[in-house]
């Protein structure tokens, strides 16, 4: 079996790329040079070597959440139209497609952790073009999952963001700055090693296709993640809370996107707690001391 990785380099591509060949799975790299997911050519060109009974894991997106605002067709020609064609891609060759999507597909009004049979309800730009490449995976390609994340932090940071929000918190921290967080914004942190992990055992086991959660488990604030991870790194500030009406973002954000695992649960996958995998992420990148 062979899984074929589109944006191999980045935050959730790279552990997954780590977690397939820990498992014993072949890997091709696939980056943005190689496979534009917008042109049809290129996606056909880029999975040319694979196989029935393969596998590729679409992590390409257009992530930046108020620059969708503006830029609805990239939005829309990544997320949605790239998505279709490397569903059927992949299908021509009889060939899985796992598609990265985002709890931004959710409006936030449920207050209660979202489910994986919950329908989209996007309130933005970048989840209404996840909602729709979502939507196209699973038209073009029976043979398909949807994977759900939020709030991922991972070794490789995301380029497209400069890092992740972790980093751009211990960084804060480190200079003796006390961040101004979001306290009203509920959400469950996803470790992109842990995530990936999930990731590939579904492709693995061959489970059921659809939609799962791979967040981590638990809830949180961005004030209480922020509080965290300062604490964890034995940081001397703390961060200052702000309501999410005081943030100038073009993109509105639900207020509250917790993932619930379910169907992982299901099948005997269990999700550690969130406050768990960011000690052992921060262990990992020298930021604290192992206990």
């Amino acid at each position: 079996m062979q899984i074929a990785i589109i944006g191999a380099s980045g935050q959730i591509g790279s552990e997954v790329a780590h977690a397939a060949g820990a498992a014993g799975v072949d890997v091709l790299a696939v980056n943005h040079a190689a496979c534009d997911v917008t042109d049809v050519t290129s996606v056909e060109r880029a999975l040319a070597p694979l196989r029935a009974g393969d596998a590729v894991v679409n992590t390409a997106a257009f992530h930046r959440t108020d620059a969708c605002e503006e830029a609805v067709d990239q939005a829309l020609s990544v997320n949605a139209l790239g998505a279709f064609n490397v569903a059927v891609a992949a299908r021509s060759r009889g060939a899985t497609v796992v598609y990265l999507s985002t709890d931004f597909v959710f409006d936030g009004a449920k207050r209660t952790p979202y489910v994986e049979n919950d329908p989209p309800s996007p309130i933005n730009v970048y989840g209404a073009s996840k909602a729709a490449g979502e939507a196209l995976t699973r038209a073009a390609n029976p043979a398909s999952y949807v994977v759900r994340v939020s709030a991922v932090f991972g070794p490789a940071g995301s380029s497209g963001k400069g890092g992740n929000f972790v980093e751009a918190m211990v960084a804060k921290a480190r200079a003796g700055e006390a961040p101004e967080v979001v306290e009203d914004i509920v959400m469950a942190p996803t470790s992109a090693i842990d995530a990936a992990a999930l990731l590939v055992e579904l492709v693995r086991r061959s489970a059921p296709f659809g939609v799962y959660h791979l967040a981590n488990a638990g809830a949180c604030s961005w004030l209480e993640f922020t509080s965290t991870i300062c604490t964890l790194i034995g940081a001397g500030v703390r961060p200052r809370a702000l309501k999410a009406s005081q943030v100038n973002g073009k993109a509105r954000r639900p207020l509250y996107s917790v993932l619930a695992s379910d169907r992982l649960s299901a099948l005997g996958l269990q999700t550690r707690n969130w406050s768990a995998a960011l000690a052992e992420y921060l262990t990992l990148k020298g930021y604290r001391t192992a206990l």
